[in-house]
């Protein structure tokens, strides 16, 4: 089978394809907002349709792609494993590959960091820290924050902080206590009676891209170790330097019982996550001889996984990409960042690194707090669309909103981002806020259509 020839005579039926076989609704929706594109290629931050407009991909796969789509360093590291006819998931056996990129992850993790489990994806790592810290620990509670989210397996759904994505779906996991984020209070009191194991907690939140004050991480893992229990940053987000430093924790000099990495660290072409914890916690877990396979994942340290991490490890160091994700990042936030003071729509404009939020809020004007009411009566964080559809459609850069009912705008380019794309997004950004603030307008009469749509939605799930 040629599989270019395949996708070449086929490419046209790819949203019959999954309208029939796969997720209808998801096809639903890609048509309602425009984002049904048909793209051929990929490179860099760059995505292309059949033709040839290039678009500036500000999702990078949720923050899989931290080095940009298909680098030339990966592709050339996962072929040589390819053609090397090495021993594969042998199991009764220690992977070479796996071992080299511990050694290499955990060199720039935090100091405490000395032992390094490997899985398939960051929602698998989640799992594993639930278990890790309850084997350690000898309890069972874990604490987490609102608006989080850890990934949507049983366990780690049972930590998801947006109820759009737990209902349906319990029982979930018992003993799990919600807290505010951002809020040490809270957490004193959910730890004070002793009986937590771990309190799991992104460093910075992905919905809502919300950063934590500045004393909040440290005095957190303070508390959790007066209180015994394991503090667990989630850093399958922000992690590979994303944020301008290594591991985002790095930001508040914070020293994790438990680190958890993914996305990136696949180079966007073999899944891989990363559990990385204190020595305490590995041998706790793996205290016996007939303990050593006591938990595991099949396909976790196969050789492409283990090679692909190592190659991004490669490129993230020689091409500077941590420090160009500090720079070119911050450059667009305080770019951005004057918008609060000229248009009344937007409500703050904040991020470290590549992960940067837009927020807007009620405005104070008449009649764009009519038209706002409009939006949000039929569906609240409806006008969050009305930014990233004409930033597509109008300025071809593919962005999100931040989370379900905010009204936020994500944007979690790959760090490869040159200047020149820092001047797209601005431009970009600035045009459609200001038509925004045109009342009416041609981006209202988008969000009239939005809202109808919306409502429609809701009356047929009555």
């Amino acid at each position: 089978m040629k599989i270019l020839d395949l996708i070449r005579d086929r490419q046209s039926q790819q949203f019959d394809l999954h309208d029939r076989y796969l997720n209808s609704q998801m096809v639903r929706v890609l048509k309602t907002i425009g984002f049904d594109k048909s793209y051929v290629r990929a490179e860099g931050p760059y995505l292309f349709d059949a033709q040839g407009e290039r678009y500036l991909d500000l999702l990078s796969g949720f923050g899989v792609f931290g080095i940009g789509r298909n680098h030339p360093s990966v592709i050339e590291t996962l072929g040589e494993i390819l053609h090397s006819e090495l021993p594969h998931l042998v199991q009764m056996d220690v992977s070479l590959l796996s071992g080299l990129l511990a050694e290499r992850l955990l060199d720039k993790l935090p100091g405490p960091l000395e032992k390094m489990f490997f899985c398939n994806s960051g929602t698998e790592a989640v799992e594993a820290a639930i278990k890790f810290s309850r084997c350690a620990t000898g309890r069972s509670k874990i604490v987490y924050c609102d608006h989080a989210f850890h990934g949507l397996t049983l366990g780690a759904l049972s930590l998801n902080g947006d109820h759009h994505f737990r209902d349906g779906f319990g029982p979930l996991l018992p003993d799990t206590v919600q807290i505010p984020f951002d809020d040490l209070a809270a957490l004193e009191q959910a730890l004070q009676d002793r009986d937590v194991a771990a309190f799991i907690v992104e460093p910075i939140q992905g919905h809502g891209v919300a950063i934590p004050s500045d004393d909040y991480l440290p005095e957190a893992a303070r508390l959790c170790r007066a209180a015994g229990s394991l503090f667990v940053a989630d850093e399958v987000q922000t992690g590979l330097g994303r944020t301008g430093l290594f591991s985002a924790v790095d930001h508040w000099g914070v020293e994790p019982d438990i680190l958890l990495m993914a996305k990136a660290l696949s180079g966007g072409f073999v899944p891989v996550g990363a559990v990385a914890c204190r020595r305490s916690i590995f041998d706790a877990v793996f205290n016996r001889l007939d303990r050593a396979v006591v938990h595991g994942s099949t396909f976790s340290k196969n050789n492409l996984a283990m090679a692909a991490g190592l190659a991004v490890i490669d490129v993230i160091e020689t091409e500077g990409l941590i420090e160009n994700a500090a720079r070119v990042g911050g450059d667009i936030v305080s770019e951005l960042a004057p918008m609060r003071d000229e248009w009344e729509f937007v409500k703050d404009v904040r991020g470290k690194g590549m992960m940067i939020a837009l927020e807007f809020g009620k405005p104070k004007s008449v009649s764009l707090r009519t038209a706002w009411k409009l939006l949000e009566t039929a569906n609240e964080g409806l006008f969050c669309q009305m930014i990233t559809v004409p930033l597509f459609t109008r300025h071809r850069c593919l962005s999100q909103v931040a989370g379900h009912g905010m009204q936020v705008v994500k944007f979690i380019p790959p760090m490869t981002l040159t200047d020149d794309d820092r001047r797209w997004i601005v431009d970009g950004v600035r045009d459609v806020v200001a038509d925004a603030h045109t009342f009416p307008g041609s981006i209202w009469d988008l969000g009239k259509t939005l809202a109808g749509q919306a409502l429609k939605m809701k009356a047929g799930s009555d």
